[in-house]
């Protein structure tokens, strides 16, 4: 049976209403240390040229096998892999695979291989370093960011409710250019918020902690938790990853759960002495002492001592719970499957402003194409479609959100400013619906609202995860910059070099002038390619270094040369001969290939119904709403209101947007990091390929 689709155009007009472990009690028994000090000694006396790597401040021997460094861990008592996992922050599957057999059972004693990562050895070193050892990891004030692919100091201060110069203040020295795997030091979020679920502080996850530890040291629920973290899983709660903290009373002072104390009475037997009793309850005599001053007359049997002990050795009957607690990571929650999806499309059509309203149309034109695409499949939906008004002023909206219709959305597209983008937000978030944010690159909310989705890739992500994607392609071929004075593309070159450097890959440059011809001839080399890279995606200046490097080609036949160029290359279309004369490549988060038979039959549909063809944009808006109505509606059909646990699953035939969906921190929403590379090769023909790992 064919599909219902109901439209309803709803132009409200209405006025606003009132509105295990916690740190491991030590890594090294000190006669470990002092038997491996003799170990050194004894190898330095008799000359012999081995000394083990270790990690700067690491307490665990490392040592390189088949080109990979591996921490040596020997196993404790009762120590399980899931543990093992939480406290070096590597997946259980890791530390299967380079120790073959562990997954039947671990031996107190037996020793791992464990991966080093450049995470792992940066917290491992911190949360051990001898001026804090034994001292609890106080986050009350501050806690720890780890710099993630595509962040900014800006972004970071966004995604905590601070600000650029707090960021700053808090790390001094600190550059714009930060770079991933970095640890930044940020200011605990103090403003509370009037709305109670709006109260959080953050915590970072050390070396040992688990679910229910962080749970125990909160006093929450681990529910409450995976609530405030829609992100967490086995995968993201990694020592390093930085999680929220719902409050609803005050911003206490807080004692990681394994440095937590609960005082029993102990009945002094006879034969016992300080020494025993502190060796029994795991706790320094000099703690029994404080909390006895009537030791001052010594120790008698019968006393009544205070001894105060860690929580965690008290509550012995807790490992089930414990067990139980973290199983939370590994499970999917169950997601409602949607007979009839209702999608609510909110912009701003009669807003005239720099003419944008055509632009809106189309997306909505294109937007009804996949409808129709849907409806033909057998899908059941309504489309509600709602002018909400214009500019900053959300009268208008606020009214509309307050109606049934709007609560009843599966699934909210739309809004184009700040303004409208929070208020939508925040109303997704009271009622718990997926919103698609399709314009917008730089508002903050997707950080703090776990239901969002935003399409509209990062500028600095897509930049990062070109030049990750650059160096694995063209890592054997001979790489030349060619700089400019405009220089427009300073951050992606200077993250591009970085990269090469990191990866040893050597690389030239030069200036462009009209001499370019003759100076770059020594630097090509024979039997590579050799690809050419501008410092700017400017028309004027990629015209000249084509008119230059043809000159070099008259010269020299037989180098093989490539360009290598940025999204805005797309839009000299004058210039695609050269591009191909060339072989050149571009990354960019969109691209419509017109000779690609999906796109002609998608252009001729649009002109049969709408009587025009598509506006010559970049990105198109007929074809962004096209590929996003596309996208979202197969997730929402397919998966249920909760598709975002398969947001890497879902696959769609886009006529112009890469899609890859990734979540941003552990509360947050998704931003798209979509990324082509498109090859227009020497034969004619154009290849556009998802880099999107």
């Amino acid at each position: 049976m064919g599909g219902k689709v109901l439209l309803q155009f709803i132009f409200l007009f209405l006025c606003a209403k009132s509105s295990k472990r916690h740190f491991r009690r030590k890594f090294i028994e000190m006669h470990n240390i002092f038997c491996f000090t003799k170990i050194l000694t004894l190898v330095f006396l008799l000359g012999i040229g081995f000394q083990p790597v270790q990690a700067q401040g690491s307490p665990y021997e490392t040592v390189t096998v088949e080109g990979q460094r591996f921490f040596k861990y020997a196993v404790k008592s009762g120590e399980g892999l899931y543990a093992i996992s939480r406290t070096f922050s590597v997946p259980i599957t890791e530390i299967i695979r380079h120790n073959p057999g562990s997954n039947t059972g671990l031996k107190n004693g037996q020793e791992l291989l464990i991966p080093v990562t450049k995470e792992n050895a940066e917290l491992i070193s911190a949360s051990t370093a001898p001026s804090t050892e034994g001292v609890p990891v106080d986050q009350n004030s501050t806690f720890r960011h780890t710099v993630s692919s595509g962040e900014t100091i800006y972004s970071i201060s966004k995604m905590y409710q601070t600000t650029v110069n707090e960021v700053k203040r808090y790390n001094p020295g600190i550059s714009e250019d930060i770079t991933e795997g970095q640890v930044l030091t940020i200011p605990q979020r103090r403003v509370i918020s009037e709305a109670k679920e709006e109260n959080y502080r953050y915590h970072t996850i050390l070396p040992g902690e688990t679910l229910y530890s962080v749970s125990r040291t909160y006093s929450l629920k681990a529910a409450d938790l995976m609530l405030a973290n829609p992100g967490l899983s086995a995968d993201t709660f990694r020592t390093g990853k930085t999680i929220r903290i719902p409050f609803f009373e005050s911003y206490e002072r807080i004692v990681p759960y394994e440095n937590q104390t609960t005082n029993v009475i102990h009945l002094v037997q006879k034969k016992e002495t300080l020494y025993s009793i502190a060796r029994n309850y795991e706790v320094k005599v000099s703690d029994i002492e404080r909390m006895n001053p009537m030791l001052g007359g010594g120790l008698k049997a019968n006393m009544e001592l205070i001894i105060p002990v860690k929580r965690s050795l008290v509550e012995k009957n807790s490992r089930v719970e414990e067990k139980e607690t973290n199983r939370l990571l590994t499970q999917n929650l169950v997601s409602d499957r949607v007979d009839m999806m209702k999608i609510g499309l909110l912009l701003p059509f009669l807003d005239e402003t720099g003419r944008g309203h055509i632009r809106l149309q189309e997306y909505y034109e294109g937007f009804l194409l996949a409808v129709e695409a849907m409806k033909n499949s057998g899908v059941n939906l309504e489309l509600y479609v709602f002018e909400i008004g214009r500019g900053d002023n959300t009268q208008k909206l606020a009214s509309l959100l307050e109606t049934m219709e709007m609560r009843s959305l599966h699934l909210i597209i739309g809004g184009v400013n700040d303004a409208q983008i929070r208020l939508i937000s925040d109303f997704s978030k009271a009622n718990n619906i997926k919103y698609v944010v399709p314009f917008s690159q730089s508002n903050g909310e997707v950080l703090n609202n776990g239901n969002i989705f935003q399409v509209n890739p990062v500028g600095s992500a897509t930049q990062t995860k070109a030049s990750s994607a650059f160096t694995s392609t063209f890592g054997n071929t001979n790489i030349i910059f060619v700089t400019e004075g405009q220089n427009d593309k300073k951050e992606f070159i200077s993250e591009l070099q970085h990269n090469l450097g990191r990866n040893r890959i050597e690389f030239g440059s030069l200036p462009l002038t009209g001499t370019l011809d003759s100076a770059i001839i020594p630097l090509l080399r024979k039997g590579k390619e050799n690809v050419i890279i501008p410092t700017s995606a400017n028309s004027n200046t990629l015209r000249q270094l084509i008119a230059e490097l043809k000159e070099v080609r008259g010269t020299d036949s037989t180098s093989v040369i490539r360009l290598f160029g940025y999204p805005e290359w797309q839009t000299y279309t004058e210039l695609i001969d050269d591009y191909h004369f060339f072989g050149t490549y571009i990354y960019t988060p969109f691209f419509i290939d017109k000779t690609d038979p999906a796109t002609e039959a998608f252009a001729h549909t649009f002109r049969k119904w709408y009587g025009r063809n598509l506006m010559e944009t970049h990105p198109s808006y007929g074809l962004w709403g096209y590929d996003t109505g596309i996208f979202f509606m197969t997730a929402l059909n397919r998966y249920g209101t909760r598709f975002e646990q398969e947001i890497r699953k879902i696959r769609v035939s886009s006529l112009q947007f890469a899609f890859h969906f990734e979540r941003m921190n552990n509360w947050g929403g998704f931003i798209n990091n979509g990324l082509y590379f498109v090859h227009y090769d020497t034969n004619g023909r154009i290849t556009k390929t998802g880099r999107n790992q």
